[in-house]
């Protein structure tokens, strides 16, 4: 889990995420995105699958050749808004991303609408685990950030009460709870649109900017 920079106070309902935007970097993993579903969608035997692989691997190359070094991107993906415009949870520019958009409320809580689909599959029809742990983990980080602390994750407790459906809308909501010293305990769930809790989660983080006591 990455750290989260400081919302501080601001009104009910400020997304706290990057939103897509109508640009080219945007509609380009926009596009990507359908890409992905579509190859798991798709008739296996009857595409032209090895059309379609050359074409993508004429598209990698072509993206490839405009590339910085690593270090420099690595960098760079962390200015200005970077954190949440290339994250795997809430990047527009990150085609792995769904994307999901968090906004914050007035009782101290985030939340966001998100709805999966192929790629996100775990049993048939729902959620892989690992993905609903992802979402969770790093909503609570935005829902850190938006109570003014800021830490690392050091122990998620997930617990899956019921399959978490693919093809429909899903809210995924955190809170912080409770502060002490470096400690930030933070709660959070996924629910279907009749409230139905799917998984919930309990979680502890390290704020590293706080001394530790000697």
């Amino acid at each position: 889990m990455t750290l989260h920079p400081t919302v501080g106070n601001a009104p009910d309902g400020t997304v706290l995420t990057s939103a897509p935007q109508d640009r080219p970097v945007d509609r380009a993993t926009a596009a990507a995105r359908r890409v992905v579903d579509a190859l798991l969608r798709t008739d296996r035997t009857n595409a032209n699958l090895q059309r379609v692989a050359e074409e993508l691997d004429n598209i990698a190359e072509h993206l490839e050749e405009h590339s910085p070094e690593i270090a420099e991107r690595l960098i760079d993906m962390w200015h200005g808004e970077g954190v949440t415009r290339h994250d795997p949870v809430t990047g527009p520019e990150n085609a792995i991303a769904p994307p999901l958009t968090l906004a914050g409320r007035e009782d101290g809580s985030v939340e966001g609408e998100v709805t999966l689909t192929f790629p996100y599959q775990g049993p048939p029809g729902h959620l892989h685990g690992g993905v609903a742990a992802m979402l969770l983990d790093h909503t609570l980080g935005v829902a850190n950030a938006w109570a003014g602390r800021s830490g690392a994750t050091a122990q998620l407790n997930v617990r899956y009460h019921r399959p978490t459906p693919l093809f429909e809308p899903l809210t995924v909501s955190g809170r912080m709870v409770a502060e002490e010293g470096i400690k930030i305990n933070t709660v959070g769930d996924i629910r279907t649109a009749d409230g139905t809790v799917c998984v919930s989660v309990e979680a502890l983080f390290i704020d590293k900017t706080v001394p530790r006591p000697r």
